[in-house]
């Protein structure tokens, strides 16, 4: 089985104009909201691999969270910042793992969730998490063909 789990950073602070994009941390809804979307992933009895995120201070910030819920260290990519659907794909089938979770940014996890949900997922809003499942143990495979099962999950 190849699982994807697609994970939305959560709630950034907007407070700093001067503050670079990257640099931007979580606001105090966003660390409100992670550590308890990483219990409800957790508690779903999902088994994660590998946690992958963007080098942005908020999806590292959030993959942290994640990472203690799973006793996971989350692996950081700067090729995930800002990337499109394809990069956040391949970066998943590239980590050789079975089960891997994916923290980024807008658009491509929303164009990603949508793509693979057939419509379904509308929307990624911050901190939202959508897991991705099929029974191929190839992610060639997995990468090519609709999932077999999708959930959807938001703190709002």
């Amino acid at each position: 089985m190849t699982t994807l789990v697609l994970i939305r950073h959560a709630k950034s602070d907007w407070g700093d104009p001067g503050l670079d994009d990257h640099d931007r941390p979580l606001n105090e809804r966003g660390l409100r909201d992670a550590p308890v979307m990483a219990a409800r992933l957790h508690g779903t009895g999902l088994r994660l691999d590998a946690i992958l995120a963007s080098t942005a201070v908020r999806a590292r910030t959030t993959a942290g969270y994640f990472g203690d819920a799973f006793g996971l260290d989350p692996v950081l990519d700067e090729q995930l910042y800002g990337a499109p659907e394809r990069t956040l794909l391949a970066a998943a089938a590239a980590s050789g793992a079975d089960a891997v979770a994916v923290v980024a940014h807008d658009p491509g996890m929303t164009v990603l969730a949508e793509r693979l949900s057939g419509g379904g997922i509308g929307h990624m809003p911050t901190c939202a998490v959508a897991t991705f499942t099929w029974t191929s143990d190839d992610w060639d495979v997995a990468s090519a063909i609709d999932p077999d099962e999708w959930s959807f999950d938001s703190p709002r």
